[in-house]
């Protein structure tokens, strides 16, 4: 099977990275980051306020603001919803006749390891999926989360409408105005991810209170949800290699660039090594779509994605350790995205069914 990417999956790939270079920029994460800070700081105090920055961080992972609605926040991400509706990353795979562009998962992938070596933020995944069922999410007009269960949701106060997944089907709530949480009786918990606030749900709705939207599809979204997050750690898993490669060859030590010392060779090598390992487990899922093989490319894009991050947090050393390098972030969001859709644990035991059952490319 060749994997390699032909013309147009290449120059699609490369459309979405120019795209998010201009519409999330280094410097556009970095605001929206950076903005926990400064508000912390004027409520704490002088900038540099230690205890300041700490109330603040507290009250971002807790949820309270988040990407909601503040000038660098959530108003910024709906922006770029639009931006991404308007080149079809939403709609991507719906068919031409109903307004989408065509095309397959293959290319789909390609587009979230792009969203995922620019960080960008927000229920990524959701919206795509609902993208046909829920009106103006094709658009990028509506924004979507999901839940395939009592759990944790993200962005549950700034979605438009829940996607849940807890069945055969697929139903729908609507959350507008940021009533999910009232609605769901759901409370915010600490995040890992700055700019990803989490709710705590402890019983879904029932049927009464949510649209049926499809039924027998339930479990085909989520292994595309998996197959999707995992492109997402993917395309983290490069960004880190290539942030350490680049330190490496500029950082000197001792009169030479560090990237000349074998200790430091071996880390990069062994980062891109699970780089690519992870690229292949993912590109032959997205063409085969078996349960195995994603629940496989699941676990290498997770394992490449954490272990890069750390990786590269070696290679910057003490400067990696700073609130102003972006290694945290990377290594902060593939711990939050390693729990979503499949656990380990649960890639692991559908991976062992799978290769017992002798057949790992069985229809997912």
């Amino acid at each position: 099977m060749d994997f390699r990417l032909d013309d147009d999956q290449l120059a699609l790939q490369a459309g979405m990275r120019q795209l998010l270079e201009r519409c999330f920029s280094r410097e556009r994460l970095r605001e929206a980051v950076d903005a926990q800070e400064v508000r912390g700081v004027q409520r704490g105090g002088r900038r540099g306020d230690r205890q300041g920055v700490q109330q603040v961080v507290q009250q971002v992972v807790q949820g309270s603001q988040g990407f909601r609605r503040t000038s660098t926040g959530w108003d910024v991400g709906r922006a770029l919803w639009r931006e991404l509706g308007e080149a079809g990353f939403f709609a991507l795979r719906l068919p031409e006749k109903g307004g989408g562009v065509g095309l397959g998962v293959p290319e789909a992938v390609l587009l979230f390891e792009e969203a995922g070596r620019a960080l960008v933020p927000g229920p990524l995944v959701a919206t795509h999926l609902a993208a046909g069922l829920v009106p103006g999410a094709a658009e990028g007009t509506r924004v979507v989360t999901a839940l395939t269960g009592p759990g944790t949701a993200e962005h549950l106060g700034a979605a438009d409408s829940v996607l849940l997944l807890d069945g055969a089907g697929a139903r729908v709530m609507a959350t507008d105005g940021g009533t999910g949480p009232r609605v769901l009786d759901a409370r915010p918990v600490q995040s890992v991810d700055p700019l990803t606030p989490l709710y705590a749900v402890q019983e879904l709705p029932s049927p009464a209170l949510t649209r049926l939207m499809t039924d027998g599809d339930g479990g085909r979204l989520c292994s595309e949800a998996t197959l999707l997050t995992a492109a997402q750690q993917l395309g983290s898993a490069l960004r880190t290699l290539d942030m350490a490669v680049l330190h490496a060859g500029t950082r000197r030590q001792f009169g030479r660039p560090i990237g000349s010392f074998q200790a430091v060779q071996h880390l990069c090598a062994r980062m891109l090594v699970r780089a690519e390992i992870a690229r292949s487990g993912v590109y032959a899922a997205s063409l085969t779509m078996a349960n195995c093989d994603i629940a496989g490319a699941k676990l290498l894009a997770d394992e490449a994605a954490v272990r890069n991050a750390r990786d590269c947090l070696q290679v910057h050393g003490g400067m990696g350790f700073t609130w102003d390098a972006d290694v945290h972030l990377h290594l902060k969001r593939a711990w939050l995205r390693r729990e979503q859709w499949r656990t380990p644990a649960a890639a692991e035991e559908e991976l062992a069914a799978g290769l017992l059952a002798g057949d790992g490319h069985g229809a997912a």
